[in-house]
């Protein structure tokens, strides 16, 4: 059953069982999802919000909110990582929308079957998209050379085109720099150094610039530091908040069904089905419940991005509440649903023990719980003095 419309375009079943199967294997290995990517870029996955004239399906952000969450259900690893790509092109479907075309080359890169990823997160960074600690030093044509440390560098294994963005402060103001990277520049590492409690699939590994070097056909876009309303900004925040809250529901989707099949399957010494007992109906439907609301919350905020809806100064508290509140509402279901199922679950090869290791990494992406708040209470109460 699905609370929102159907996509339009569809992860087969087969290809949706086979990545289920790899799941279990790609986390005790600590391996990247090679096979699952290599079997959705065949089946069209990349292009899924590529326009229909490039090649694509044209899906909107609502239409792929609901493709992650059931992507999650089989594979929240995968799901997530691969999920960095439709970041982006769904960012550039939003700056489309409103007028710009500056994200072209994002399109055009989805439609060539082109995996994107986002070398964005520094350590230590709380600011994310409005500050940075990497450096971007201008080339005198329009380029520039980024030297920095990028962290949760999500697809690091197989990238084909990295997001980067570092500060310019040759000028009387400083500025942020944005601009792609190809695998063929060169001056880019990886340390193999992502050994997680979960989500292990991604290896969203470190990321070390050393110096690369973005010709100025592939900066698009300059900025000030601190916050902007800047259409790169909304439609990278806008994807990546809904985008990555879809993974999460996915999960506690997923962790409800399993519960649900656990109490159906098992009998007291009275022969009754576990499944009759008022408290554990009671706990099925409160969980039902939670996971409903969530899944509207994503869907409908997706609808209005998609449609371009003028939420004004709502937009970013809507955003990062709904973020942070889908995060938390799967660790609840998640540890629920543990309980439910009983001890068969606390093994380390049950399905419900590696989805209650990944659902922890939900509190690590921005916007954080402490960061959402600080977000919304300004909203309501103006900044603090």
């Amino acid at each position: 059953m699905t609370l929102v419309d159907d996509p339009g375009w569809t992860l087969p079943e087969d290809l949706l069982e086979r990545i289920a199967a790899r799941a279990p294997r790609y986390d005790a290995e600590n391996a990247f999802c090679a096979e699952d990517l290599e079997d959705l870029r065949t089946a069209g996955w990349l292009r899924i919000g590529v326009p229909v004239e490039q090649g694509g399906a044209g899906l909107g952000l609502a239409a792929t909110s609901t493709l992650q969450r059931r992507l999650a259900q089989a594979a929240p690893a995968t799901a997530l990582g691969l999920g960095m790509h439709q970041v982006w092109v769904q960012a550039a479907r939003a700056v489309t929308a409103r007028g710009g075309s500056f994200l072209q080359t994002v399109t055009d890169h989805a439609a060539d079957d082109h995996l994107l990823a986002f070398g964005v997160s520094e350590p230590g960074n709380d600011a994310v998209l409005f500050d940075s600690s990497t450096t971007a030093e201008p080339d005198g044509d329009g380029g520039y050379r980024f030297t920095g440390t990028k962290v949760s560098t999500s697809l690091a294994p197989a990238w084909d085109v990295l997001s980067v963005f570092g500060k310019d402060t040759s000028g009387p103001e400083p500025r942020l720099v944005h601009g792609f990277v190809l695998r063929s520049d060169g001056d880019v590492e990886h340390l193999d150094d992502w050994d997680t409690l979960g989500m292990r699939a991604t290896q969203s590994r470190t990321t070390l610039l050393h110096g690369v070097h973005v010709p100025a056909s592939r900066i698009v876009r300059v900025l000030p530091v601190g916050p902007t309303q800047d259409p790169l900004v909304f439609g990278v925040f806008a994807a990546f908040e809904l985008l990555v809250a879809s993974v999460y529901v996915g999960i506690a989707e997923r962790a409800l069904e399993l519960a649900v099949a656990a109490v159906s399957g098992r009998h007291g010494r009275d022969g009754v089905a576990r499944s009759q007992d008022p408290d554990v109906r009671r706990a099925v439907a409160d969980l039902r419940g939670t996971v409903d609301a969530v899944t509207l919350q994503v869907s409908s905020l997706a609808r209005s991005v998609d449609e371009a809806d003028d939420l004004g100064a709502r937009w970013f508290p809507l955003l990062v509440g709904t973020k942070a509140r889908t995060v938390d509402t799967a660790q609840h279901v998640v540890d629920e649903a543990l309980r439910l199922a009983g001890g068969s679950a606390f093994r380390a090869s049950s399905e419900l023990a590696r989805l209650a290791r990944d659902v922890r990494a939900g509190q690590y992406h921005p916007s954080t719980r402490d960061s959402a708040a600080r977000t919304i209470a300004a909203a309501e109460l103006g900044p603090l003095a």
